[in-house]
């Protein structure tokens, strides 16, 4: 789309030649011979850049600047001044005027300055437009779910959102607590400012102080340069700290330290630097027991949990699955550009009768692979993972499940749950419903079959 100028100046002459120098460059051009003129003109059409010459009579450029940004704020304005009156400029400048510029100029410096002026403005619309589809993204209207536990969820995000105080949630992998997290960002007062994560768990305990705090160039052997560390690029915003329980004892001391004072140190240098973040801490372990076997410092944690959040289990919120199905079904249709499709009957009964050992995520990650492979409309049971069959009883779309034992079935299920739980057994044995020593025996059993 052709960018829209509109030209302000009672000078005819000056007036076409700043036309002329533009026509060629492919803008859409309106002149407008006075202040009066243009102050019609601007509350009828919007612009996105207006030259103005500042000395005219009666209505004046200033006139103009002020009008213009009071009906059309994001236009940008630049102002004409000739030479010798340059304070007038200034003035124009403090009052939102983006640039100025004196009588004569060329055709050549015209460019340069008009192509600046709307190259900015371009970049602030597409980061305003970036920033808007981020809020829509995390909104937690946006959150899916209409389980009690989900709604506790929902009203918290709204209550806290633009608090200070310290986020602790807690949940298994694939509840969506990084999701979570976002909401309570992109729905706060801090929505403009930084959301920065760490994947504490993904980082080796020797790099974990730098990427937190950061580094002066020489602080350690390769340290080559200086750094600037994740509170840093933070401030003013959010730090998610996901998988804190992975951080080590002596670090988390650190940790505590910056949280309480607001202020730090990078590696290898004396100077306190402040900052201004709020922390959202995400774990999939229970910290309460983590500090009772004294692998997290107890301070820390009550310092983290001011505000907690219990992200539930998707087996403990299955009245949520349907919704969350057709989100899913909609999103990834609507990516891969194909027609909208359903789950049979089967599909949604099955779906309410598995464990979802891996939560929110198995759930998307299943439809995401049905709606890319299959061309049914229908999406049937025979086009998910067969570890869904399993684990609800069944196998297919068809009422002929013969050939295959209950133990069998059962056998089958107890593998893929634990497959799914990275072999935790207490985990497993918890999902399934029965005892780790019945998961043991049975295990134990499998192996003599073997």
């Amino acid at each position: 789309m052709k960018s829209r100028i509109l030209v302000v100046d009672d000078d005819a002459y000056v007036r076409e030649f700043i036309i002329e120098a533009l026509k060629r460059l492919g803008y859409q051009l309106e002149q407008a011979d006075s202040g009066e003129t243009a102050l019609e003109i601007i509350a009828r059409q919007e612009f996105d850049l207006i030259l103005t010459d500042l000395k005219m009579k009666k209505v004046s450029g200033l006139d103009v600047l002020k009008a213009a940004l009071s009906i059309q704020p994001d236009c940008r304005v630049m102002v004409i001044t000739a030479f010798g009156t340059i304070d007038n400029a200034v003035e124009a400048m403090k009052l939102g005027a983006c640039d100025y510029f004196t009588k004569p100029i060329t055709p050549d410096e015209l460019e340069i300055l008009v192509k600046n002026a709307l190259d900015y403005k371009r970049l602030v619309t597409e980061n305003k437009l970036l920033k808007k589809e981020l809020a829509d993204s995390y909104s937690y209207e946006n959150l899916v779910g209409r389980s009690p536990a989900m709604t506790k969820v929902f009203e918290l995000i709204s209550n806290i959102a633009n608090s200070p105080s310290t986020v602790l949630i807690s949940g298994e992998t694939g509840t969506g607590k990084e999701i979570v997290a976002r909401a309570i960002h992109f729905n706060s007062d801090r929505a403009d400012k930084p959301f920065i994560k760490m994947n504490c768990a993904a980082l080796p305990e020797g790099l974990i102080e730098s990427e937190l705090f950061g580094h002066e160039k020489g602080a350690f052997t390769g340290a080559v340069k200086s750094s600037v560390g994740r509170f840093e690029q933070a401030d003013g915003g959010t730090l998610l700290l996901d998988e804190i329980s992975e951080i080590p004892p002596a670090i988390q001391a650190k940790l505590l330290r910056v949280i309480q004072e607001r202020e730090l140190e990078r590696l290898g240098s004396g100077q306190t630097i402040p900052v201004n973040v709020r922390i959202i801490a995400t774990s999939n372990r229970d910290l309460k027991k983590e500090v009772s076997e004294r692998r997290f410092r107890d301070d820390l944690y009550f310092r983290l949990q001011v505000i907690p959040i219990d992200m539930p289990p998707l087996r403990k919120r299955l009245e949520d699955v349907p919704l969350l199905s057709e989100h899913f079904l909609q999103k990834y249709c609507h990516r891969e550009g194909v027609p909208s499709k359903t789950l049979s009957e089967k599909v949604i009964k099955y779906f309410m009768s598995y464990a979802w050992p891996g939560n929110v995520r198995e759930l998307e990650n299943y439809i995401e692979r049905s709606v890319v492979v299959s061309n049914s409309q229908e999406l049937k049971i025979s086009d998910f993972p067969m570890e869904i069959a399993i684990g609800t009883g069944g196998f297919d779309d068809s009422e002929d499940e013969s050939g295959t034992t209950i133990a069998e079935m059962e056998r089958r299920l107890i593998y893929k749950t634990l497959e799914a739980n990275d072999f935790n057994k207490a985990q497993t044995a918890e999902i399934l419903g029965i005892t780790p020593r019945t998961l043991r025996n049975k295990l134990n059993d499998y192996r003599r079959q073997e």
